[in-house]
């Protein structure tokens, strides 16, 4: 089948707006991934034995199961208990759920490479756990771990494509749609590969300059 121009410059509009809900999904996802992963990563550190293995318990869990089992539960189980969720919802708290349990990692590697004496200093000088972790742990914690937080972010956007399984417009469903409903696939396909390319390349490039930024912040 030859490209035909014409056809991919009447089916772009299409295409950007389904571009436009894969990075909003991915973005939401980052959020919730960077925030929850922060908490799993505090509650794994607590002191209270079933607080902690509870929490490393479904972090593994959540972990070891696909992120497209995770998607169909949210979405199509969930609402069989009452719960309903609009399927960009569904995706953004799926993929930010899954994502977490793996930031929770890096946020735990890099809370562990703060020197103990950082703690025992916070605590010699009164501050609260608040202020501890707000003031002197995250701090130094943190810069270390940009590269990595920013390399899921990228893998994040490639799992994107997954949304469409639960009916989420995004930039793979609508490829889809106008596929199936043209019977040509050359032309939103190649697209797709496109646009996903463009962005991993920009990603690549922005990850270089976060490694050599702060990936040797600390050592």
């Amino acid at each position: 089948m030859e490209w035909d121009w014409d056809f991919a410059w009447s089916i772009l509009p299409q295409l950007l707006h389904g571009f436009q809900i894969t990075l909003i999904a991915t973005f939401l996802g980052a959020i919730v991934a960077a925030v929850l992963g922060l908490v799993f990563a505090i509650l794994r550190r607590s002191q209270n034995k079933f607080l902690s293995r509870t929490t490393a318990f479904v972090v593994e869990f959540i972990r070891g199961t696909p992120l497209l089992v995770q998607l169909y539960f949210i979405f199509y189980v969930l609402p069989d208990l009452g719960i309903r969720l609009p399927a960009l919802t569904a995706g953004v708290i799926g993929m930010g759920l899954h994502y977490a349990t793996y930031t929770a990692e890096v946020y735990r590697g890099g809370i562990e490479a703060v020197s103990r004496g950082q703690w025992e200093a916070a605590k010699a000088t009164n501050l609260t756990a608040r202020q501890t972790w707000t003031h002197v742990i995250l701090p130094q914690a943190v810069p270390p771990m940009i590269p990595a937080m920013a390399n899921y972010l990228l893998a994040m956007f490639k799992e994107t494509p997954l949304l469409s399984a639960i009916t989420v417009l995004e930039l793979m469903n609508q490829a889809r749609s106008v596929a199936n409903s043209s019977y040509r696939y050359v032309e939103p396909m190649t697209m797709v590969g496109v646009m996903f390319l463009i962005v991993s390349v920009i990603s690549v490039v922005a990850l270089r300059w976060l490694e050599h930024r702060y990936g040797r912040v600390g050592r």
